[in-house]
């Protein structure tokens, strides 16, 4: 089949997609918001009837004593816990397994997520797990959890994935060097609590990345041919809230309204993604952080600028409608004009927050499969503006590092 009809084929299965995606009723979960989020959420598990709960985590967060804190309120509530905290960035089928088998030893009736995206996907795969006796990857798809999960509930205390509202969890195959999507309206956490002063011991470089990570889903998410009014409506509120708090947020971690307003980003962009989806910038950055092991907000800050480069000749309209979004820009000037200075601006917020141009760690050998991985995980599910072929991809992925192009 040639790239052209190719592409007519997917436009047409999404423009399907779109219209069952508008009509599927999906879940939200019940999310308590501000200071008293954490107390609210620990009482509304108990009137759930759950007296035991898996907590599930990363050793840093022990560390720092914030998992303890929040085990206290919990316990004081009257609901035990078990903390598992082998969770890693990127978290693996052997550390979702591992946190299986601590569930089933502590006989917890309910998993809480404490931690950024990688926790709380984990978490969404151990209550699914539990349910479903069958491989983990033998859930990478879409509607492969059919038994649903056990009640999960959700503390986020990164800006960026917006995971406690997704139906959606990425998990590493290391012996396969890639990164799956399980997708599944049954793994959205059934409520979560949202408290910005939880992230205000995160460092720089994260809140930087996790926040560029927010950006990027609300970027694909309106620039997908699967958005419609509703994802419009979060993807824009999203887009003008990074833009205006993320630079505070690195700038001085204890902001607390930076805090805030960057929780409720990263919320509205992961509702956004719920029904629109991501795009290219994800299937290029899942690829190359499973080959190369860099985090998740980090790669995707990278790459969108380069993405976006290539899908502008078909959104320009919506990329300019960012920009007046978030005040970038004047009504004098023409979409392309806008369009280009947004991108710009994603520029030079990483370059001002430190994050590369460039992926230095992109080996030319690598690229086939990068490229070939990517196209893999977006088919024609992916509503995305401008479609790419193998030797598109290629190309692109090849000017994420600008010494194999002199080489």
């Amino acid at each position: 089949m040639s790239f052209a009809l190719q592409a007519t084929f997917y436009r047409s299965y999404i423009a399907i997609l779109k219209l069952v995606t508008i009509l599927m009723p999906l879940r939200k979960p019940q999310l308590f918001k501000g200071e008293t989020a954490v107390e609210e959420l620990a009482q509304s598990i108990l009137a759930d009837g759950i007296k035991q709960l898996l907590i599930v985590s990363d050793a840093q967060l022990v560390k720092v004593g914030l998992v303890g804190q929040i085990e206290q309120q919990l316990q004081t509530a009257g609901i035990g816990t078990t903390v598992y905290d082998g969770v890693l960035p990127d978290p693996t089928i052997d550390q979702i397994e591992a946190g299986l088998y601590q569930l089933q030893q502590s006989q917890a009736e309910a998993v809480l997520a404490i931690g950024g995206g990688s926790p709380i996907d984990a978490a969404k795969v151990i209550a699914a797990r539990s349910k479903n006796n069958k491989p983990i990857r033998k859930m990478a798809g879409m509607f492969r959890i059919t038994r649903g999960m056990i009640p999960m509930y959700a503390i986020p205390t990164t800006a960026g994935t917006g995971s406690e509202v997704t139906p959606g969890a990425v998990v590493s195959d290391p012996e396969a060097t890639l990164k799956f999507t399980i997708i599944d309206p049954r793994v959205i956490p059934h409520k979560a609590a949202l408290d910005g002063a939880l992230m205000t011991g995160l460092p720089a470089t994260i809140t930087a990345a996790t926040g560029m990570d927010a950006l990027t889903h609300a970027v694909e998410a309106y620039l997908s041919n699967n958005a419609y009014w509703a994802t419009n409506q979060h993807a824009l509120k999203a887009a003008q809230l990074v833009m205006q708090y993320l630079p505070r947020a690195v700038a001085d971690g204890s902001d607390l309204e930076a805090r805030h307003n960057m929780a409720e980003a990263s919320h509205l962009a992961g509702l956004a993604i719920t029904k629109a989806g991501v795009g290219y910038v994800h299937t290029i950055s899942h690829n190359l952080a499973a080959r190369y092991h860099t985090a998740h907000g980090l790669t995707n800050a990278i790459v969108m600028p380069h993405v976006l480069d290539y899908s502008k000749s078909k959104c320009a309209a919506r990329l300019a409608r960012l920009a007046r979004q978030c005040d970038i820009g004047n009504a004098t000037q023409s979409d392309l004009e806008l369009a280009d200075l947004f991108i710009d601006r994603i520029r030079q917020m990483n370059a001002s927050f430190g994050i590369p141009q460039h992926y230095e760690k992109l080996k030319a050998k690598d690229i086939p499969n990068i490229a070939r991985g990517a196209l893999n995980e977006a088919r024609f599910t992916y509503g995305v503006p401008r479609y790419m072929d193998q030797g598109r991809c290629e190309t692109l992925v090849q000017q994420l590092n600008p010494l194999l192009q002199s080489a």
